[in-house]
């Protein structure tokens, strides 16, 4: 049975949406599931979903890792906190997978030290699974690495690529590189050396593409350093609440916008439940020897149990051998 350890602290809400995520996940995918927290406060919130599954457990943690924690520091100073927990439990391979709502840089880090990198793999790297217009795509990096090189560019079109395939069935994934510009040489020069490297690597590199791009969905993959990948992110979180925010204004305006409203119902219900992020449970960080998703920090009871479902089918898919793969066979080029 697949071992899938959750950070039951991790959430704002916490540890309402993440127990609550956890019961409906173990109910519904039947993987055994490790909730890691203060063990009093689990217990508490198991009690409301009696009987408890019996493919749930708890592993006790006595701190937690804030949101505003510097997460290097923390990591190493809160050792018996929730996401140092879930390390642990990856590197000692009590976990097939390890998923957090917690905070994103502390649960790279700790990721990080304790599975180690995957062979040939430099940086880790976040892939942001987003909503197009012909289906998901892969943003990759979201946050995990700020200063990129044209070489961790490179496996990072390389690790979503393999991911693209094997848990979206992308047939293969069209990888571009976001860029101010269409043209080869537009961009800094580490962009263009990046440019590259993508194109002789093997994969179907299309080129750079814009953020106009995003969410066309001719692209199955975008690639991008931490720093523009995780502002392109927040960007399109504001936009989207926004637009949702005026339109419900507009929509309430007057009787006629009131009708419309009413009559076009089931349109919006279709277009939010393509749009919501929930759907996506959370995002894979790439290149650790071994499988870890982290989810927002507004995360739902439901986008908690998608977390953990996708964490199951990278497992499942063996994603990681697929990466290890690609990256050798280039090297072998």
């Amino acid at each position: 049975m697949i071992k899938i350890a959750l950070d039951a602290m991790g959430s704002d809400n916490a540890p309402f949406s993440d127990v609550e995520g956890a019961v409906l996940a173990a109910r519904e995918y039947g993987y055994e599931i490790i909730l890691v927290g203060n063990e009093d406060l689990i217990k508490k919130e198991l009690d409301k979903y009696k009987p408890v599954p019996s493919n749930i457990s708890i592993h006790h943690a006595s701190e937690v890792i804030g949101m505003h924690e510097q997460p290097v520091l923390s990591v190493r100073r809160k050792k018996d906190s929730s996401i140092v927990a879930l390390g642990n439990l990856a590197k000692e391979k009590k976990a097939d997978a390890i998923v957090s709502a917690g905070n994103t840089g502390a649960m790279v880090c700790s990721a990080t030290l304790k599975c180690r990198l995957l062979p040939g793999i430099e940086r880790a790297g976040i892939g942001i699974v987003m909503p197009t217009m012909k289906g998901p795509m892969v943003m990759i990096d979201g946050g995990a690495n700020i200063d990129a090189k044209p070489s961790h560019l490179l496996q990072y079109g390389i690790m979503a690529s393999a991911y693209s395939e094997y848990i979206l069935g992308r047939k293969s994934p069209r990888v571009g590189l976001l860029n101010v510009g269409e043209e080869e040489s537009k961009g800094t020069g580490s962009l263009k050396e990046a440019y590259g490297l993508l194109e002789s690597s093997g994969i179907n590199f299309i080129g750079n593409v814009e953020g106009r791009d995003f969410f066309i969905g001719d692209c199955d993959v975008i690639v991008c350093d931490g720093l523009v990948g995780n502002v392109a992110l927040k960007v399109t979180e504001s936009v989207a609440y926004a637009f949702g925010e005026l339109l419900k204004r507009e929509l309430k305006s007057n009787l006629l916008s009131a009708i419309g409203a009413i009559l076009a119902k089931n349109s919006f219900r279709s277009i939010k439940r393509r749009m919501d992020y929930t759907e996506y449970g959370g995002a894979p960080l790439l290149g650790i020897d071994g499988v870890c998703i982290i989810g927002h920090g507004s995360s739902t009871p439901k986008a908690i149990k998608n977390a953990i479902r996708v964490a199951g089918e990278e497992v499942v898919k063996n994603v990681n051998q697929h990466i290890v793969e690609a990256i050798s066979g280039r090297k072998g080029q």
